[in-house]
């Protein structure tokens, strides 16, 4: 059975009760990963783990711990591509679903708007959390777990 990891450092609040609904009536495994406490809900099939500060222990933690078809909430495009080569699933808070086909191409366009962004031309990063990003979350979280969480 498929469980679901949550990249907890930065997890929009409007998704919690999307993801927290589906938890509860798909009976989820859920881990959720930060560097401090991060509270999505209380229910039984979810289990926090806080680890050090240090850059990308969540992320490790996340790989270590992650089996083929887990899925992965994260807008860390490095760790999605960890996740991808481990042959699981991976999706980020808009929606965005990560694959074998697309994530090359994700990581080369993250890379190249960090260059610009360390060259000072461009200053600002992406636009804020938005209610219809929510919802493309949804739609697509949901459209997973219909294709991928069977009993």
């Amino acid at each position: 059975m498929m469980k679901l990891f949550i990249d907890g450092d930065a997890f929009p609040n409007l998704l919690k009760p999307i993801v927290l609904r589906a938890i509860e009536k798909q009976e989820i495994e859920t881990i959720v990963i930060a560097n401090k406490k991060i509270n999505i809900g209380t229910s039984n099939y979810i289990k926090y783990i806080i680890v050090d500060t240090k850059q990308d222990e969540a992320d490790s933690k996340i790989v270590e711990m992650l089996q083929e078809n887990d899925l992965v909430i994260t807008a860390d495009i490095p760790l999605a591509d960890r996740t991808i080569q481990k042959n699981a699933h991976a999706i980020d808070h808009r929606g965005a679903t990560y694959t074998q086909d697309n994530i090359k191409q994700y990581l080369a366009i993250r890379n190249l708007m960090q260059e610009i962004r360390d060259s000072g031309e461009i200053t600002k990063g992406p636009a804020p959390f938005s209610q219809k990003d929510a919802q493309q979350f949804a739609n697509s979280f949901n459209a997973f777990l219909q294709k991928h969480n069977k009993k």
